[in-house]
């Protein structure tokens, strides 16, 4: 049994060494014979798939410009960033194990630390030996939503739904790790459960990590690409009452770069919607914090619609405090003018594929934000509620499976709040050149 593994990993090794010379194809050992892909990104694997691995990448250049409540003074800035510099390894080993190593070079993505460092945006291992079960465990981030279930190389605007901002804790590690079961039921089924211990600066009086709960659960009675009818709920919840921690509830309002993590931007011109909350929440002030989630979808053809609901409530722990209470919700509509219907496997849409290899794909679509929250504590409590109201219009070129350019218009309007010089709309454009392996 050993020499048969350690013959798997050799061959793995050889395979590697005459990569570079090998197009596509099967190449015969003393062992399990190997078979190596090279269309989207180097895979290599034992043909009793014992053994695999690919390594693969995704690099996202972004280039954005905007006015009015994005900037402090109203006028026009702008900023060029690699919104994702992503290295990707990811396989399976003895059979019944798998892994995945994703890492971000342009820490823009996430982290824990400003700089120009790169972070580890998923690190994990995962037991598939109980199929159709999975149990993932390490750094990865939580399942809540449709739209964070779409991998970023494909989600249909280059920025996510900015009602995700209401609660950004939900779906992002936030440095820290945690542990994962999911699994289907039949055809139409899915449901994940997991915690989350986060990162090292939302610790308790004691030392302990605060904890995070999740909990997601999908029909989808139409499940295939070009015919998809779904329907999701989700719920994430954690523990604050020991400790202190940043209690704002922020938006880039799709422009991401108004603020970025590294990288160029428009650094102290940038400005964010701060709809509630403050920075440095002392230990005591608030007791549980908890967020639901609705999601719904709908594609005939090259046609899809879909929506999310979230909303989320900070309870008061303090005597001098007050609940913090936040909702939002976003319409997306798109619709593949050279007739491709966008992939669906459970849980997620996925890829277009183009069917004409010299025209590729292209897609329009529109998304309307709308996020609220209020907060009747300190600099918020002579304030009604902070609202924001964000339409996005926008096309993708799926020139290949490879390559993808993207540009997208979006216009603001937000209420009883206001940048430095009273500006309460603005106006931005973000455009994309992306490239996956």
């Amino acid at each position: 049994m050993i020499r048969k593994h350690f013959a798997g990993f050799a061959a793995s090794a050889m395979a590697l060494a005459i990569s570079a010379q090998a197009f596509a194809g099967t190449v015969t050992t003393d062992g399990a014979d190997i078979v190596i892909k090279t269309k989207g990104g180097l895979e290599v694997g034992t043909t009793d798939k014992a053994f695999s691995f690919k390594l693969g990448g995704r690099l996202q250049a972004d280039y954005s410009r905007f006015d009015g409540f994005y900037t402090v003074n109203g006028d026009t800035a702008d900023a060029g960033y690699f919104r994702r510099a992503f290295l990707e390894l990811g396989g399976v080993a003895f059979s019944d194990w798998a892994y995945q190593i994703n890492y971000d070079f342009s820490h823009n993505a996430g982290g824990d630390a400003k700089g120009d460092d790169g972070y580890f945006d998923e690190a994990s291992i995962a037991y598939i030996g109980f199929q159709p079960v999975v149990i993932k465990m390490g750094r990865f981030d939580p399942d809540f939503g449709l739209e964070k279930a779409t991998s970023s190389k494909w989600v249909t605007a280059q920025e996510r739904t900015a009602a995700y901002d209401l609660a950004d804790y939900v779906n992002n590690h936030n440095g820290g790790m945690g542990v994962q079961v999911s699994g289907t039921y039949g055809a139409s089924l899915y449901g994940s459960a997991g915690l989350m211990a986060n990162d090292a600066t939302n610790r308790d009086e004691d030392g302990d990590s605060v904890k995070q709960f999740n909990l997601r659960g999908v029909f989808a009675p139409m499940h295939e690409a070009g015919n998809v009818l779904h329907f999701g709920v989700n719920y994430a919840t954690r523990d604050l009452q020991d400790t202190s921690f940043d209690g704002r509830i922020r938006s880039r309002l799709g422009i991401r770069g108004v603020s970025t993590e590294g990288g160029q931007d428009a650094g102290n011109n940038g400005n964010r919607l701060v709809l509630a909350g403050a920075n440095n929440t002392p230990v005591g002030a608030y007791d549980n914090d908890s967020t639901v989630g609705l999601e719904a979808a709908f594609a005939t053809g090259p046609f899809s619609i879909q929506s999310e609901y979230l909303k989320r409530e900070v309870e008061a722990k303090a005597a001098n405090r007050e609940d913090i209470d936040a909702d939002g919700y976003y319409v997306q509509v798109a619709y593949t003018l050279t007739g491709e219907a966008r992939d669906y496997k459970l849980g997620k849409f996925d890829k277009i594929k183009p069917s004409n290899k010299s025209l590729g794909a292209w897609e329009v679509f529109y998304r309307y934000d709308n996020i609220s929250a209020e907060d009747d504590n300190g600099a918020f409590a002579n304030i009604d509620d902070v609202e924001a109201k964000v339409h996005n219009l926008g096309v993708n070129w799926y020139a290949n499976e490879a390559v993808k350019l993207s540009g997208y218009y979006v216009t603001t309007k937000v209420d009883n709040a206001t940048n430095s010089v009273g500006d309460d709309d603005g106006d931005g454009m973000v455009f994309r050149a992306q490239y996956v392996f």
